[in-house]
């Protein structure tokens, strides 16, 4: 399935991305922070990242949330893209990657959060020879499958994947795919967990200890 998928990237996605001019791309290295975001479903990931935007100044991305506004776009790309999902199939990691990528290179900021991502070693691959940047950490809200299972079962948003049979599809994915990236990570002592468990401003009082240790990166006209 990913090789149909690969094939096809390379010879109609690669003409709608253009490449980057070697002087953006070494900006881009040498000034970017990127961090991603990651967590099994449930795990507090869409409630805290907002809170890193308003109280550090990162930018958030994420990866779905590129890809269906590509869709919307109407343009060959999201066609593609939409052709992908309505034939159940995984959107190359090379495209998502460049929709990524894409979006830093268009931001004034130069710190990323990067919501629910790398999800399986593939796109953590493609991630770091695309942009060919490394995240300075992996934020992983670590959370039992049990307490997952009834987060999202509890918190009722309507959605037609929160039944019990999907979700336990959703968590079998979660910690067969995303898991060995969180694993890889912390072999690079790259991985700061967070317990998800417990309330959501106990949360996020770790997240912002974790934060307040990044290196500053001077704002885009700044002096210093």
């Amino acid at each position: 399935m990913y090789i149909i998928g690969f094939s096809l990237y390379n010879s109609m996605a690669t003409s709608e991305f253009p490449a980057q001019k070697d002087g953006s791309k070494a900006v881009l290295q040498e000034t970017t922070v990127v961090v991603f975001v990651l967590g099994g479903p449930g795990s507090g990931k869409g409630t805290q990242c907002p809170k890193i935007v308003e109280h550090f100044g990162f930018r958030h991305l994420c990866a779905g949330d590129l890809l269906q506004a590509e869709i919307e776009s109407e343009s060959e790309n999201g066609t593609m893209i939409q052709n992908f999902k309505k034939e159940g199939k995984i959107v190359p990691s090379e495209i998502t990657v460049k929709l990524l990528q894409q979006a830093m290179q268009q931001s004034d900021n130069k710190r990323f959060i990067i919501d629910g991502f790398s999800r399986n070693e593939e796109n953590r691959a493609a991630f770091e020879n695309i942009v060919r940047i490394k995240p300075e950490f992996v934020l992983f809200f670590d959370c039992p499958e049990e307490e997952l299972t009834k987060r999202i079962l509890n918190r009722n948003q309507g959605r037609v994947d929160d039944n019990i049979e999907t979700i336990g599809k959703r968590l079998k994915v979660y910690f067969e795919s995303t898991l060995p990236v969180i694993n890889y990570y912390n072999s690079k002592g790259k991985v700061q967990k967070i317990d998800a468990q417990r309330s959501i401003e106990e949360v996020f009082e770790d997240v912002k200890s974790v934060f307040a240790k990044l290196r500053p990166v001077a704002r885009v006209g700044s002096t210093k």
